[in-house]
């Protein structure tokens, strides 16, 4: 399956170089520039599948390189990367089409979430194999819900990759390494108090299933376990 290509126009040589590098860590083809102008040449160069762009940028803005995007290529989803918070500058992107506006700071995490979140809403008909049934649950992986009869809830990026690594791996016990190298990357003392409180409310968030349980092995790991599982 190809890469996910994103054309991120930042003029922020430090940001900019995070935001990459994180990214293709993530499994993007990210392509950076740092002006508009260059920005507009390479969209018509690489047809990217998503763009994220600056608002301050030299050259062509943000604002008016979002608007030829928008009249070049109208089914390009593209989100808006600023320090700008003012409700008017928000509305300002919303009607020339954004998919979405973050603001600086934020996580990586919460920027792949939102990345996501606009690839999925650009591809309406395509079958969702993000969805899966956890007991009497339905997870949603790219959205985050976590949906029961009795309601619905929106997981943290976190929580639901831990949730959806110990669904994946429910045939067996996964160690506590494991889990911490699969959602944060390393295995530190800190990550892993952040993990405890984590399985801490997917419990709680499962308990309107009693069927289902995330049973602590001591000194070994964790496993999901549930009647309707297998």
């Amino acid at each position: 399956m190809p890469q996910t290509s994103i054309l991120l126009v930042e003029d922020d040589d430090s940001l900019g170089f995070v935001i990459q590098d994180n990214l293709i860590l993530k499994g993007y083809a990210v392509t950076w520039c740092q002006n508009g102008n260059t920005g507009a040449e390479t969209f018509k160069e690489m047809q990217p599948d998503i763009c994220i762009l600056d608002v301050m940028l030299p050259g062509k803005d943000g604002f008016s390189l979002a608007k030829w995007i928008k009249e070049t290529s109208p089914d390009t989803p593209f989100l808006f990367l600023t320090v700008k918070s003012m409700i008017e500058d928000k509305l300002e992107g919303f009607k020339i089409g954004a998919d979405d506006y973050i603001t600086k700071p934020f996580h990586v995490e919460e920027l792949v979430f939102r990345i996501e979140a606009c690839l999925k809403r650009k591809r309406p008909h395509t079958k969702n194999t993000s969805l899966v049934e956890i007991g009497s649950f339905q997870f949603d992986s790219h959205t985050l819900s976590l949906t029961h009869p009795q309601g619905s809830i929106t997981l943290t990026f976190k929580e639901g990759e831990i949730l959806k690594f110990l669904y994946d791996q429910r045939h067996r016990i996964v160690k506590r390494d494991e889990i911490l190298n699969h959602v944060w990357g390393n295995d530190d003392y800190f990550n892993g108090r952040s993990m405890d409180v984590f399985i801490f409310k997917l419990r709680k968030y499962l308990k309107h299933d009693p069927s289902l349980r995330i049973v602590n092995y001591h000194g070994i790991g964790f496993r999901l376990e549930g009647d309707s599982l297998f």
